[in-house]
């Protein structure tokens, strides 16, 4: 199932972020930045990059739903989706 873009927009913003966070993460590895705010830091890149993942999925599930009571499709099934959304944990 291919996901439409007005439903990725959310998921790619916080991508995009998290590769900024992560740009600086790296920045403060080169500088030799403390250990407690460079950890601190990569912790919020791992969150945002979690959240992205479940917003994909969720938008997955309305997409699948959505789909199959307009068209009379499964999309992806619930256990594929399922699949998906245990992977991130």
């Amino acid at each position: 199932m291919k996901l439409e873009a007005a439903r990725t927009k959310n998921a790619t913003t916080r991508l995009k972020r998290a590769r900024g966070q992560l740009d600086a993460v790296i920045t403060m590895l080169e500088n030799g930045a403390d250990c407690e705010k460079t950890v601190t830091q990569l912790a919020a890149v791992s969150k945002a990059i979690d959240r992205a993942g479940y917003a994909l999925i969720a938008s997955g599930i309305q997409q699948c739903m959505s789909t199959s009571q307009t068209e009379g499709t499964d999309g992806m099934s619930v256990e594929r989706l399922e699949k998906l959304f245990l992977s991130l944990a």
